[in-house]
This record gives structure tokens, C-alpha cells and sequence, in this order.
């Protein structure tokens, strides 16, 4: 009967309207019969008030007359399936996201028919059901402003006694679906940043405060798990491992936005209760407690993952009272937190009596930059460079910890001698004075007083001794000593650089002569590695990977942040080759020579107060056509192609096989230019003698030629790749998988008709590998003096390298 009336009736009109309104009303039971029937008439509700909202106010006039919201209220009651209930919810979600009249939103809060809705006893257990009843709270919330939220609040007086809304979101707060959870957390956020003081206060009040505190709770046990995960990929790591790690970094990293996101709604109450938390169920019982030096410093189960997460905690949690307390906390013994507590629990309890116990926290950061593997030196480092950049931080917190930039001091002490301090001014020209500046230990006492008072952490304030100039001695020296370790990997050096470079921009006075000792010795060494390469297997490609890792050396040093993300320290490091005798192996080993080298050699210029030249000091190429094979060839700059026309007045007859019973008669020719080389074998031109059409071209670096121990007409020849596919960008991705396999090195074995012949082969290629390597340690010559480096600096020797030309080779 229903269905009859509804077809001969305009769909969007105030008659359909009225007619489905008015059949509801006569709904006395929902049963098989009627409820399809109701359900349609629901959905067809939110339909037609929707569009009345856009083009006829009337619509709403209706919806107001016939109390509908009175009517969605009875009918839930009446409600014994699950179905109308969904419907119900989907209606009002629906009307109340696409009204855009205030006063339709006002009336729809008022009668407290929503707060019914909101606090009506669904059933749960069902998952759909669920879903939509957190739609619905979602679409509430968005709509809140100081006006609506007062409609959906009960008071008495000033205050607010009741918000259904709220406290029925954040019964759902740590749902096992995680879409529940994020739709709940958005619903927070819109009251949270409605700015309404009374709805503050109750949010804040007992016991609706313990949200916050529950927050934290949850986030200590997804960091929990993210450790238990890191330490089992530590000691059974499979192909599926960084994904896992990732995932769980993501969702522990949205969690700590949903926090910088609740305090950036500018509640302080809510701010206290973030740092009590963080403070007291996170940071003191579990951190700080794993950050001790255990007897396997290769294997810190607990130690990367808290690294890691008071990184992320500094970086995204801004408020300036809990940062303070934090690196105030630094400057503890570690038996300040350990007495009573235990860290992650795959490391166990942390006993008392634990070799670290003795030194202060900030010590022991500075013991990891020492003595760590690569994660925890990476991980150190973060959290040195993490408290650096953190602008909540007071000055003074930094130059207790020693890691004071030297500009920010000059900036003060200038500041202070302009207005006619007469400390400042005195201090602005005596180093060791403003390192040592009264005051600093007082007003770091005052956090460590809060630090027992209000979190109950029995070390005495006055067991701490802060001495700004043994600290910052104290940085420098595990900074140094890093830059000049050999275990670990450039890339990490590199952040080390970076953070020493930040404390020391101006000069060396602050290095003492065993750092500049040490730095020049370990040097001089990498020079004379760097010369070994020079007869290396890629000796043809170190110029330009020199002058590529200088420039980008150069940014990362003067780039006012470090490059890498907190979470590459849970991440393994970037894994080398395996082959040790390839030829891809050794390309590795001379990159990261290459960058090592190079950082060395920049940091010793940067502590001089000399300015970086955009290019490495290296001479410019010599005469190309001094080579008398390369220009009897007629080869040009761009070397040998196959396909190419190439004289043969220099090359000697060969047979190869390329596979198995098929040979080739060739003539070959080992051929340099400048620092480039090639193995040519070419096919003679039958009407065109003393000419050939080059077939094949392969690297001459790196070809290791022997002569046969049995046939001693055969010459074997190693094929490198062309080119080195790992300092592609692309060639990794996905925090360091490899995209592709690594090249695989080939062979020639080239048959002469006569010793002689071969003998003359060999020494070809002898004469043209040294005429190359001669070119290439001639034009690094300037880089292997450290004085003369450091003198020609900034001249107009430098010569800019193709950056491109070592990814691929030219030929």
C-alpha cells in the first residue's frame, strides 16, 4: 500500500515529506511487514531535508512542525532489529554533516533528543552498528562551536556536570579497530579545540582526566611491542622484517600526533596532564632505565627503540616543560631511575649495579657515539641533535648539556654587552668564561627540585654537577673520536660532522691538540687509501664520485638540519655486498672511502673558519691526445661505441668465444683518455684495411689482465660493470632494499696465435690502466696534502665533475 501512494508522488517535494512523516507517526510496531518500509522512509527523510537545506528553508519548517526528531527517538524504542537502528543513525549522521543552516543545527541540539540518541544502550557487539554509531558522534562533533556544545552539556552554574557526547566517544577510545580509535580521536580534537573554559575544566576533572593517562598507557604498550618487534628482527631477521618495523613505527608516530595535535588546542590543564603522564608511566620507569651500557654493546635490546622514541617525543611533543624536564633528566646517574624500575621487558630488569650505573645518562649518550654499533651511535646522535633543535629547550638546558651552538652563544653575550652588561661584554671575548657562565647549575636545579618533588625521583639535585665547559669538552671529544672510528658506516659520520660542525662554525680554538692530532692522522690515512684506489678497480669513476660526495657533503654539513628521520634508527643499516672479490664490492668500499675521506677533509677546512668551494680542489684534465694509442685510434672524448668506426693501426688479432662452440676473430685494443679506458675488440672492415667496426667495448679499470699459467697464448681479462647502480637514487628504496640484484662481474679469455702476441696484450693494457691512473692521481695530487688542500681552497683550481657520469658510465 506504501509503495503505491510513494510512486505517484514527486520524490523531492514537501508533499513526500509530509507524507512520510505522517506515515511514521501511525507506526505503532516495527516488524517484518513495515520495517523496509520505515528503513526507506528514514533514509528518504535525510534525503529530502538535506536538499530542502539547499534550496527551500520550508523543508526544515516541516521537519520542525511534525517534531521528527521526537519521532526518530520513538521509533528506536520500538526498534527490535538491528536494521532500523543502522538506518536511524546513517539519518541523523547524514542531516547533521550537510546542514549548513545554523538555525537547523541549533534546533536538531536543542530537546535533547541527540544526547538520547548518544546515550541510547546499543548493541555493540555488533561491528556495523558500531561503525555508525561512531559516524554519528563524529558528525556531532564537527558541527561544535561555543554555541552548540553548550546545547549538548548539562550545568550547574559555571560548570559543567554532564557532556554525553565526550564521555561516550572515549569509552571507545582504545577499540581494538583502529578506524574506531581515529574517529574518536578527531571527535576529541573538535571539543578539545571549541575553547569553551568550562567544558575544559570538566574534561580535566575527575575522572575524566584519567583519558589522558590512559593515552599515555596505551602509547607505552604499542612502544612496548615496537621494541619486542625490533628485538626479534635483531636476532631473526627475514625478508619481511622492515615493513613489519615500519608499520609499527607509523602507528606509534601517529599516536604521538594525536597528542601534538591535543595540545595544540592551547589547554594548559590538558598540557600538565600530557607531561605528568609522559613523565612519570613512560619516560622515567621504562626510557631513561634501558638507556645502560650492558656487556655486548652490539646487541642493546631496549636501547635503540628508547632512543628513538625521546626523539620523536622531543620533536613532536612541544611543550616546553616537558622537553626541559627531559634533558634536565640527562644529567642523572642512571641508578636515579633504575633503583625501582625496569626497561623494555625483552632486555629483563635493570640491575642496580649495572656497569653504566655510575655515569650520568648524557654521559652514556656520549659513551654510545664512542664505543656503539652503527643504531646506537645513529640513535645518540638524534637525540644530541633532537634537544639541539628543540625550541622548547632553554638555552641554558643546552649549555649545561654541552651542545650550546657557539653562534647562539656569541648572539647572547652580544646582546648582553650591547645593553651594557658589563659581563656579557667581558665574556663575549673570553671563550672560557662564557662557557662557564654563572647561574647555569641554579636554574637547572630548579627542574631537577621538580624532577623529586613532583615525580618522586629520590637523586639529590645537588649530587649533580653542571659544568658547561667539561660538558662541551666533553661532546667534542666523543665527536671527534667518532669521525675518526673505521667501523662505522660514512653516511652516519656524516650526521656526526653535521652536529660537530653545528657546535664549531667559526674556528678550532675549541679542538685541543690531541683532537687535531687525530683528526690529521686519520686523515693522512684515508689519503693513502684514497691512493690505492687510484689503481683500483673503479679508478676511472673515483674523480667524479669525489666530486659529487663533496657537494654533497657540503649541504648536509651547512644544512640547518640533519638528513635523517628519527625512525632510521630502528631501521638495519644499509648492507654492503657480500662478494668480497667483486668488482661491485669493492665499488662499495671506495664510496665509502670516497665519503669518509672527504668529510675529514671538510671538517679540518670548516674548524680553519675557511669557506667550502662548491668543488674539490682537484687539477683539470690534462692534454687528451698526449696518448699516442688513443690518438692513432681517432677516438674522440666520448671514447669507443659499438658500432663505431675505429682505427686499428695499434691492435692485435684475438679469437673469443662468447658462448659455447661458436668463435669470433677480432682485433683487440686496450685504449685510455684522460681517466676513462676501454677494452675494444673490433672487426676488421674487409674493404677498408686498417679500419674496424667496434663490437664490443668493456671497462679498462679494473680488468685485472693475466696470461694463462698453462696456455700462455691466453689472456684473461676480468669485465667490471659499466657503471655503479647503488649510487643511483633509485637503486635503493624502501628505507635501504635493494631494487635490483648487483652486477655480476664477466670474463674475456682472449686466444693470441703466439705468446709474443699475448705478451704484447698484456703489456697494452699494463701501459694504458698506468697512464690512466697516473691522470687521476694527478688531478687529486691537491687533495692529498692536507696543507696544500687547505691552501688552494676556494681557488679557481677547482673543476666541476659530470655527476651523472658515474652512475652510467659514458660508455
Amino acid at each position: 500500500m506504501w509503495y503505491s501512494f510513494w510512486k505517484s508522488r514527486d520524490r523531492f517535494s514537501l508533499d513526500q515529506l509530509r507524507y512520510l512523516t505522517d506515515q511514521l507517526t501511525k507506526v505503532q510496531i516495527i516488524n517484518e511487514v513495515n520495517k523496509g518500509f520505515v528503513i526507506e522512509a528514514l533514509r528518504s527523510i535525510a534525503e529530502l531535508i538535506t536538499y530542502g537545506d539547499q534550496h527551500d528553508p520550508s523543508f526544515f519548517e516541516v521537519f520542525m512542525e511534525k517534531q521528527v526528531m521526537g519521532e526518530f527517538v520513538r521509533l528506536l524504542k520500538l526498534s527490535r532489529t538491528v536494521s532500523v537502528p543502522l538506518q536511524l543513525l546513517q539519518t541523523v549522521s547524514i542531516m547533521v554533516q550537510n546542514l549548513k543552516s545554523e538555525h537547523a543545527i541549533y534546533y536538531m541540539f536543542s530537546n535533547e533528543h541527540i544526547n538520547y540518541l548518544i546515550t541510547y544502550p546499543f548493541d555493540f557487539q555488533n561491528e556495523e552498528l558500531l561503525s555508525y554509531y561512531i559516524s554519528f558522534l563524529r558528525a556531532i562533533s564537527g558541527k561544535l562551536n561555543k554555541i552548540t556544545v553548550s546545547l549538548l552539556v548539562k550545568t550547574h552554574g559555571d560548570e559543567v556536570v554532564s557532556f554525553p557526547l565526550y564521555v561516550e566517544a572515549i569509552r571507545f577510545a582504545f577499540h581494538e579497530e583502529s578506524m574506531v580509535r581515529t574517529a574518536v580521536r578527531a571527535l576529541t580534537l573538535n571539543v578539545y579545540h571549541v575553547g569553551d573554559e568550562s567544558v575544559n575544566r570538566y574534561i580535566t576533572s575527575t575522572p575524566h582526566k584519567d583519558y589522558f593517562s590512559n593515552l599515555v598507557s596505551f602509547f607505552r604498550k604499542l612502544s612496548m611491542d615496537l621494541n619486542k618487534l625490533h628485538s626479534d628482527t635483531l636476532l631473526n631477521p627475514s625478508p619481511g622484517s622492515i615493513s613489519t618495523i615500519v608499520a609499527a613505527v607509523d602507528e606509534v608516530e601517529d599516536n604521538l600526533y594525536y597528542f601534538s595535535d591535543v595540545i595544540s588546542a592551547g589547554i594548559l590543564d590538558v598540557e600538565r596532564l600530557i607531561t605528568d603522564s609522559l613523565m612519570m608511566i613512560l619516560i622515567f620507569p621504562l626510557l631513561l632505565p634501558s638507556l645502560r651500557i650492558g656487556p655486548n654493546n652490539d646487541m642493546q635490546d631496549g636501547v635503540v627503540t628508547s632512543l628513538y622514541l625521546l626523539c620523536f617525543i622531543l620533536r613532536v611533543v612541544k611543550i616546553k616543560d616537558l622537553a626541559n624536564t627531559i634533558a634536565a633528566a640527562l644529567f642523572y646517574p642512571l641508578e636515579a631511575f633504575t633503583k625501582s624500575s625496569e626497561g623494555f621487558r625483552s632486555d629483563g630488569v635493570v640491575k642496580n649495579d649495572c656497569s653504566s650505573s655510575n655515569l650520568s645518562l648524557r654521559q652514556i649518550l656520549l659513551e654510545y657515539v664512542i664505543k656503539g654499533n652503527d643504531n646506537l651511535v645513529l640513535g645518540s646522535l638524534s637525540v644530541l641533535a633532537t634537544l639541539l633543535q628543540t625550541k622548547e629547550l632553554e638555552e641554558l638546558m643546552l649549555d649545561g648539556l654541552g651542545i650550546l651552538p657557539q653562534r647562539k652563544q656569541h648572539k647572547k653575550l652580544l646582546l648582553q654587552a650591547l645593553v651594557g652588561e658589563a659581563s656579557g661584554e667581558e665574556q663575549l671575548f673570553s671563550l672560557k668564561s662564557s662557557l662557564s657562565r654563572e647561574g647555569i647549575g641554579n636554574d637547572i636545579n630548579a627542574y631537577h627540585q621538580k624532577i623529586k618533588d613532583q615525580y618522586g625521583v629520590s637523586f639529590l639535585p645537588s649530587d649533580v654537577e653542571i659544568s658547561p665547559l667539561v660538558h662541551r669538552f666533553q661532546v667534542i671529544d666523543a665527536l671527534v673520536n667518532l669521525c675518526c672510528r673505521s667501523n662505522i658506516s660514512a653516511d652516519i659520520l656524516w650526521d656526526g660532522g653535521w652536529l660537530l660542525r653545528q657546535l664549531l662554525p667559526y674556528s678550532e680554538s675549541e679542538f685541543d691538540n690531541h683532537h687535531l692530532e687525530l683528526l690529521k692522522v686519520t686523515y693522512k690515512r684515508h689519503a693513502s687509501a684514497l691512493v690505492e684506489e687510484v689503481r683500483g678497480i673503479w679508478s676511472d669513476f673515483l674523480i667524479s664520485v669525489l666530486c659529487d660526495e663533496w657537494r654533497k657533503c657540503k649541504r648536509a654539513m651547512e644544512s640547518s638540519s640533519p638528513r635523517k628521520e628519527p625512525n632510521c634508527i630502528l631501521l638495519p643499516p644499509r648492507k654492503f655486498s657480500s662478494e668480497e672479490d667483486s668488482s661491485f664490492a669493492a665499488g662499495e668500499r671506495m664510496h665509502e672511502l670516497v665519503k669518509v675521506f672527504v668529510l675529514l677533509l671538510q671538517l679540518q677546512i670548516f674548524t680553519l673558519g675557511i669557506a667550502l668551494s662548491e668543488q674539490p680542489t682537484i687539477y683539470p684534465p690534462g692534454d687528451l691526445l698526449e696518448n699516442f694509442r688513443a690518438q692513432g685510434s681517432g677516438l674522440n672524448v666520448s671514447g669507443p661505441k659499438a658500432g663505431s668506426e675505429i682505427s686499428l693501426g695499434n691492435a692485435v688479432p684475438c679469437i673469443i668465444a662468447f658462448e659455447r662452440g661458436k668463435e669470433y676473430r677480432f682485433c683487440f685494443l686496450a685504449i685510455s683518455l684522460g681517466i676513462s679506458g676501454w677494452l675494444v675488440l673490433a672487426e676488421e672492415l674487409p674493404l677498408k684495411k686498417s679500419y674496424g667496426v667496434v663490437r664490443a667495448v668493456a671497462p679498462l679499470a679494473g680488468c685485472n689482465p693475466g696470461i694463462d699459467d698453462k696456455h700462455a697464448t691466453w689472456l684473461h681479462l676480468r669485465i667490471r660493470s659499466s657503471y655503479l647502480p647503488f649510487l643511483d637514487p633509485v637503486y635503493f628504496k624502501d628505507h635501504g632494499k635493494k631494487k635490483t640484484k648487483a652486477p655480476v662481474d664477466g670474463r674475456w679469455t682472449l686466444a693470441f696465435r703466439d705468446e709474443e702476441t699475448c705478451k704484447s696484450a698484456f703489456i697494452m693494457i699494463v701501459e694504458e690502466i698506468d697512464r690512466m691512473s697516473d691522470e687521476v692521481h694527478r688531478r687529486l695530487k691537491p687533495l692529498l696534502s692536507l696543507e696544500t688542500a687547505i691552501d688552494l681552497s676556494g681557488s679557481s683550481v677547482c673543476v666541476r665533475e659530470d655527476s651523472s657520469s658515474y652512475i652510467n658510465h659514458p660508455n
